[in-house]
């Protein structure tokens, strides 16, 4: 059977630097922090005091008043994005088979604010079991891609991934697979995340994973510093609109990239602690590669998982040293999580957004808040510290890892 060639049509962006895929880019390209004291509750008793909280946002500017109240956060922000990726797209609705149209979502954790909120006002209630009939709705993490197929009325397959950080990445290539295979022509797919919350920082906190760099927020989050003491949080979204290259073709669509393949593999270790030397980190990549039918040499440019944890950056790096050889140094590697904090279940497709883009306009963004070299780091690597790097980005990786092992890799390169 001969697979189909699948392409990126649209994009869209909801991030701690940027409301929008042009906010978003101009955001990274400037180096901007996204970190600031959290606005949301009083943080007076918490070790971490600061989030990558979305700035400026309010659901109601996109959302009907009665549909966004029947949403948590996630869900919010998963409808925005997609949104903005489907007009991006020029898709017309009315002409389109919606029958072939899916939406593959990923979600860490989907509903923690509702949950958190109705938990509370039952203990609040003393045990009244008065729970809002939306609870259930609200929370569960396959509700973000239900709401945008009932919105459009996308009958293809619908579901959410759920691989904690990894989940959007895995959604991709779900989707990418989807189309692949002949089973549909266009996946609206990404993931969302809304864990800037009392559950969410407090739980955390208690797994010593974030940094608690509180007189400094906005230089907290520093993948590969030397002085990195864990990651930041972030919220928002990310959506792409993946498409059988000749649906796209045919309907005259601008072409962002062609996904050439991805891959997924397990560390088999450890609940929370990446493998030290990036063994399941190293398959991935390879299992990418092969995927995609392409060598380590034709890659330019890897947008690492990189979370600014002490023992992850390190395994990462030694994974694509592994991986990569000698080309590792001429591979421009950088983390944007240094900018956006760490999206969680939205991460994968967050940072798929960001070298796409890096591809499209020849400047790969920069990892901001190094300071402090790591001797347990390779010099040589071009770690693409504190400023935007100008270059002709034609494939480019993006990697992404999440608690229990989960690995997934995304290659996405220049359209032929």
């Amino acid at each position: 059977m001969e697979l189909k060639r699948v392409v990126v049509t649209g994009l869209g962006a909801l991030t701690p630097i940027g409301n929008t895929k042009e906010e978003y880019w101009e955001g990274l390209i400037s180096g901007k922090s996204g970190a600031a004291p959290i606005t949301y509750y009083d943080t007076e008793k918490f070790k971490t005091k600061f989030a990558c909280e979305l700035k400026g946002f309010n659901a109601t500017d996109f959302l009907d008043r009665k549909e966004a109240r029947k949403m948590d956060k996630f869900a919010q922000y998963a409808m925005v994005a997609s949104d903005e990726a489907i007009v991006d797209a020029g898709l017309n609705l009315d002409e389109v088979n919606k029958l072939r149209v899916g939406v593959i979502w990923g979600a860490g954790i989907g509903g923690l604010e509702t949950f958190q909120q109705e938990v509370l006002n039952y203990a609040e209630g003393e045990g009244t079991p008065r729970f809002n009939p939306f609870f259930i709705p609200k929370m569960i993490a396959d509700i973000a891609p239900a709401n945008i197929s009932i919105k459009h009325g996308f009958m293809g397959p619908n579901y959410t991934t759920v691989s904690a950080c990894a989940s959007s990445a895995n959604a991709m290539f779900d989707a990418l697979n989807s189309i692949r295979l002949g089973y549909c022509d266009v996946i609206v797919t990404g993931g969302s995340e809304a864990a800037v919350t009392i559950a969410g920082m407090g739980g955390f906190n208690a797994m010593h994973a974030l940094s608690t760099r509180n007189e400094s927020p906005e230089t907290a989050s520093r993948p590969f510093d030397g002085t990195r003491d864990g990651f930041v949080l972030g919220e928002g979204a990310g959506a792409l609109i993946l498409e059988e290259y000749e649906h796209a073709k045919a309907r005259g669509a601008k072409i962002y990239a062609e996904v050439a393949g991805g891959g997924l593999s397990s560390d088999a270790y450890h609940m929370t602690a990446p493998h030290p030397e990036g063994v399941g980190v190293v398959e991935v990549m390879r299992n990418c590669l092969n995927n995609a039918g392409l060598k380590p040499e034709d890659i330019d440019h890897i947008n690492t998982h990189g979370t600014s944890t002490p023992l992850g950056d390190v395994a990462e790096l030694k994974a694509i040293s592994k991986v990569f050889g000698d080309h590792a140094k001429s591979i421009n590697i950088n983390s944007t999580k240094s900018m956006t904090g760490h999206l969680l279940g939205a991460a994968g497709a967050i940072e798929a957004i960001s070298v796409i883009l890096a591809m499209e306009r020849g400047i790969v963004p920069p990892t901001i808040n190094h300071t402090t070299v790591d001797e347990n780091i390779d010099p040589e690597l071009n770690l693409t510290l504190n400023k935007a790097q100008k270059r002709d980005v034609k494939v480019a990786m993006s990697n992404t890892f999440g608690f229990g092992g989960h690995n997934a890799c995304m290659v996405f390169k220049k359209i032929d």
